[in-house]
């Protein structure tokens, strides 16, 4: 499964670590998982939570049963974190893969009009601005693989690490 929600990028891999350290290990209901990261972090929004909880479960430090969440006894080791994202985050294997053919520094736009085409159809009809929702998820994968020091910032753009 690919999970498509990513929230706003942490600073590091130990901000990821801190936010699944908010995540109760006993299961507990999504509403309530949610007002602890709120209470435990700086994420100051139930909805901003609730992206939290879903990508922690794509980088597998989370799993979610009946509807129930609960932190996963593992730590958010970097290698592991990498391989994660990469199956498991919808387009970052692309997008990595975007960076790993070019030699130049490219920007989100351009990335962005390289995989256009992998945006469902059922998206593009979904969002009344779909190239700016998408391209706001091509910028998050492009950050989020820089703090997995997947990818580096340069000129202006990102090149692969």
């Amino acid at each position: 499964m690919k999970f498509k929600v990513l929230p706003e990028p942490a600073a590091s891999v130990e901000s990821v670590a801190e936010m699944q350290a908010a995540v109760p290990l006993v299961p507990d209901g999504e509403t309530s998982c949610c007002a602890r990261l709120m209470r435990r972090t700086d994420v100051a929004a139930q909805d901003a939570a609730k992206e939290w909880l879903t990508f922690l479960r794509a980088l597998e430090l989370v799993e979610e049963t009946e509807g129930q969440y609960r932190r996963l006894p593992l730590e958010a080791d970097p290698e592991r974190l990498r391989g994660a994202f990469r199956e498991r985050v919808y387009l970052a294997e692309e997008v990595l893969s975007v960076l790993s053919a070019v030699e130049e520094p490219i920007g989100v736009e351009a990335v962005f009009e390289r995989l256009e085409d992998r945006v469902p159809q059922w998206e593009r009809l979904r969002h009344t601005d779909e190239a700016g929702v998408w391209r706001e998820r091509v910028r998050r994968l492009l950050e989020w693989a820089v703090v997995l020091s997947l990818a580096e910032r340069a000129d202006g753009g990102y090149v692969a690490a």
